[in-house]
């Protein structure tokens, strides 16, 4: 197997990746960053500097913002691996040891084995999975898949698109259709009536990041202005069709059930920490509470629970693009500490203003979990909703299940298969631990969550017996074609 060495290996190539990779080369190190897209920018920047809607400024100013920062990652000497599934990682001899499967265009992927120092995981976040009546069915997905059609392939939506959910992402990916010219059928907005009564103790604070409060507003007002009708409070959501989706059912917040005939419903509940790769690796995870998911246990600089290994980024708690880039640099100032490439004043010294930066970046978040996380009907289906799509697992199966004493998802994985599909307990896991808990009458805290096991992604066998090959690209920053 083919071994490429470095002091530090980045997984993800987003704001916090990229961030991190600059001040870590500005320190001295030899960085490797490992990322699964066609160039960097993560989610947030997907496509960036070509995306077909960036000059025409469908996407808005902050995605064009991601340019500078990709500019910088570009020129900062950190070697890129574009189109690279990170599968597993281990530690030998006081290294990290990853196996990285390459995906090409041409279908003929190779593993490369990358031995680092010390490892940050950058992997961002995963939209918070919403089991409702036919969510499978075709033309049923999420905002967050739609909007990277949108900035990957300039593919928008038919004008007859739903979209059904709640949080800053719905309103954004609306108010950037109604750029690119599209109308929207209609928003159906599940956050509940008396949400805002809830967040009002955290609207003072927020005023700190009072820039991101306008920008929702006026999101909404743009909403508002093309004439979108805006059904709030809706309740009891559900999408019918025979072989594909043809119309959405709901209840709006004065009772009357409503439906809309439509192709195409697009769904979102917010997002959630990507925590695969560090449960992977052992690292302690949390219940959240407050934003009602799982998040690992980090310090303020994302060191982990587990030597060599930090944590940045919206993997580590939902702040958002600019409080990821600060985030990764505060970690990478760390590890360049800890590896002796700096010591601990200058360290200190060149974090202080980003620990400012990334508080007032912050100050929101309380008010938006407060407002926007999904209360607890929204988050537990009724029994004949699927739940392990991949399993096709329902609701109902899991509580049987948890009703004979199955005292968490591993052991209802042994029961019922649920999890153990090419999602690996992505798309179900945090509903199977909330399902239990609610039948067990529990925490979910307690209750835990899956154990992640490689190969952490589907990889063939056939790609991890064909070893890459180095060439003088990687000399470069490049990979080799």
């Amino acid at each position: 197997m083919t071994q490429l060495k470095c002091d530090l290996l980045i997984v993800g190539a987003g704001p916090a990746g990229m961030s991190a990779a600059i001040e870590a080369r500005a320190a001295g190190l030899d960085v490797v960053v490992a990322d699964e897209g066609e160039g960097p920018g993560g989610q947030i920047y997907r496509d960036a500097a070509q995306s077909p809607l960036a000059d025409v400024r469908v996407l808005g100013d902050d995605y064009l913002a991601g340019r500078t920062l990709i500019e910088r990652f570009n020129g900062s000497g950190a070697k890129h691996l574009a189109r690279c599934v990170v599968w597993q990682i281990a530690f030998e001899n006081r290294e990290v040891i990853a196996m990285l499967t390459r995906r090409p265009h041409d279908g003929h992927g190779g593993t490369l084995e990358v031995a680092a120092r010390a490892v940050l995981v950058a992997t961002g976040a995963q939209e918070r999975p919403w089991p409702v009546r036919g969510w499978t069915l075709p033309g049923v997905m999420g905002v967050g898949a739609a909007q990277t059609l949108l900035k990957s392939s300039g593919l928008a939506p038919s004008q007859d698109a739903v979209l059904a959910g709640s949080g800053p992402l719905l309103w954004l990916f609306a108010s950037q259709l109604l750029n690119a010219g599209r109308r929207v059928r209609a928003i159906i907005d599940t956050t509940p009536r008396g949400a805002w009564h809830a967040a009002l103790p955290h609207a003072l604070p927020a005023l700190a990041g009072a820039d991101y409060l306008l920008k929702g507003l006026r999101m909404m007002r743009a909403v508002k202005r093309a004439g979108t009708p805006v059904h709030r409070g809706a309740s009891a959501l559900s999408i019918e069709g025979d072989a594909r989706a043809e119309r959405v059912r709901f209840v709006d917040a004065s009772g009357v059930q409503h439906v809309i005939d439509t192709p195409l419903v697009l769904l979102h509940q917010g997002v959630i920490p990507s925590t695969q790769l560090p449960r992977s690796l052992g690292c302690e995870h949390a219940w959240d509470a407050s934003s009602a998911c799982w998040r690992p246990r980090t310090d303020a600089r994302g060191r982990s629970s587990v030597e060599r290994v930090w944590i940045a980024g919206d993997g580590a708690g939902i702040g958002g693009a600019k409080a990821a880039a600060h985030a990764g640099a505060l970690a990478a100032l760390d590890i360049a500490r800890e590896l002796g490439a700096l010591d601990a004043p200058s360290r200190d010294a060149r974090s202080r203003p980003l620990l400012r930066a990334m508080k007032r970046h912050l100050a929101v978040r309380p008010l938006l979990d407060a407002l926007y996380t999904p209360p607890a009907s929204l988050r537990r289906p009724d029994d004949d909703v699927t739940v392990c799509r991949c399993e096709e697992i329902s609701a109902g199966e899991i509580r049987r299940i948890a009703a004979l004493g199955c005292q968490g998802p591993n052991q209802m994985k042994a029961f019922s298969r649920c999890g153990m599909g090419p999602c690996q307990g992505r798309w179900c896991g945090t509903t199977v631990g909330e399902l239990i808990a609610q039948v067990q009458e529990r925490s979910v805290g307690d209750v835990g969550y899956y154990r992640i096991r490689a190969p952490i992604k589907p990889v063939t066998v056939d790609e991890i017996a064909e070893s890459i090959a180095l060439d003088d690209g990687f000399t470069r920053g490049e990979f080799p074609s």
